[in-house]
């Protein structure tokens, strides 16, 4: 998958005797945007917490920066902005106002405040209360102060949480952006449409484990509809079908089993012409899966919420 920029190894948190985190091993290009999707409670905030720091992984290890992050930890995080759960801003300040507090903390240039929220899209020194923000504003707000020390890697947890179609939008848009200037973003979401729009690599969560993690084009392709021919032998087969009728896109999978995507042709000229010459068929089928049909199938028929 490329260059990791965070690396976890059988990350694990157990409360009690509960487990919340089971053995998961994230790889987090750089420069991409990962998307975590799972339901609510299968384990993706605790996951993002270990990262940052906010939680002890009960086992495992964390690599961010090709460094341990237990050993680094002073050098790392603060190469690191995050939006986990419901932003933390005085109610009865401004935007500017909350953000000067957070600089002020942080030891950031005031300068840095009016560059992050234009960049998010929230008036510089406007007069309205943080209380009387829409949920949109909030979750801009939320990432402004995310970005105001210029991080190389966004961690955001679950950002369009509660948002409008309107606001989701923006904040789909935004998100989008910051990956074209060269963040690396990981998100999560139990909202499966949004992950599909936005993510280039996605690592599913159910019950504290990672089922599958893949490029969204890889992922889409398991999906995706096609015709299954079980055969006799693949090698003759292939070399047959590519003969007769010119087959691209296709993949071979376990013992003899050949995944056709090509289209224009059905499965009955695909028996034909295997028939004909003398390979076996022990069986064909039309796989007609979409993504969500692949996620309620690996997650035990749950699905994502």
């Amino acid at each position: 998958m490329g260059e990791f920029i965070i690396e976890t190894q059988k990350l694990t948190k157990i409360y009690g005797e509960q487990i919340c985190v089971d053995r998961v091993s994230l790889h987090v290009r750089k420069g991409t945007i990962y998307g975590l999707l799972g339901r609510n409670g299968a384990g993706k905030t605790t996951v993002m917490k270990m990262i940052l720091g906010l939680t002890e992984p009960t086992k495992g290890e964390i690599r961010v920066f090709d460094t341990s992050l237990e050993e680094h930890r002073k050098e790392i995080l603060p190469r690191i902005g995050a939006l986990i759960e419901t932003p933390g801003f005085y109610p009865n300040l401004t935007a500017t106002e909350n953000l000067k507090i957070m600089a002020r903390v942080r030891k950031i240039d005031k300068k840095k405040i009016k560059e992050v929220l234009d960049l998010v899209g929230l008036p510089y020194n406007d007069k309205k209360l943080y209380k009387a923000f829409s949920m949109g504003m909030k979750q801009r707000l939320g990432i402004a102060n995310a970005l105001i020390h210029n991080p190389e890697i966004l961690i955001l947890d679950e950002p369009i949480n509660g948002l409008d179609p309107i606001g989701i939008q923006e904040i789909r848009k935004f998100i989008l952006k910051l990956s074209r200037e060269g963040k690396t973003i990981i998100l999560s979401s139990h909202i499966l449409s949004e992950i599909e729009l936005i993510a280039d690599d996605i690592g599913i969560i159910n019950n504290g484990k990672l089922l599958v993690e893949s490029t969204y084009e890889e992922l889409n392709k398991k999906a995706r509809s096609c015709i299954l021919l079980q055969v006799s032998g693949w090698e003759k087969a292939i070399q047959v079908l590519q003969n007769q009728i010119g087959i691209k896109d296709y993949e071979i999978e376990g013992e003899n089993l050949i995944k056709i995507y090509d289209k224009g042709h059905d499965i009955a000229e695909y028996t034909k012409i295997l028939y004909d010459n003398e390979i076996f068929i022990m069986s064909a089928n039309i796989h007609n899966d979409n993504l969500e049909d692949y996620f309620k199938k690996i997650t035990g028929g749950s699905g994502i919420a």
